[in-house]
């Protein structure tokens, strides 16, 4: 069901693929042991959905500051290729499962520094 509100940064490709990434990391996360609750998995999610929320704060902002946020998007990208290694290394999640996490932060990474270099271009 599509909402009949809609904000501009929704548009963005990789705003989209940061929200996926970050329910598919909700979904991992749903398999981790219960002492990892409030540690490995909450320090997870959080990096995963800060992503996407980084990206929607920051473009209702100057381009300067829109750079800024993409800087921590990118940033928490980052974060979650070390908590997916500490998941894999833990045996929570599989080796495919951390390379097909490190498939998508590395797009969204890409997609970001993109994004970077053109508001430093403008």
């Amino acid at each position: 069901m599509e909402s009949n509100y809609h904000f501009k940064f929704e548009d963005l490709k990789v705003y989209q693929k940061a929200i996926d990434f970050g329910e598919q990391v909700n979904h991992q996360i749903e398999n981790f042991p219960s002492h990892e609750t409030y540690k490995l998995a909450s320090q997870f999610i959080r990096a995963a959905d800060s992503i996407a929320l980084n990206i929607a704060e920051g473009l209702a902002s100057s381009d300067a500051n829109f750079g800024r946020y993409m800087k921590m998007a990118w940033n928490s990208g980052h974060e979650c290729v070390a908590a997916s290694t500490k998941a894999r290394l833990r045996n929570y999640i599989s080796f495919e499962v951390d390379e097909e996490n490190r498939e998508k932060i590395t797009e969204i990474s890409k997609m970001i520094s993109a994004l970077i270099k053109h508001l430093r271009n403008k």
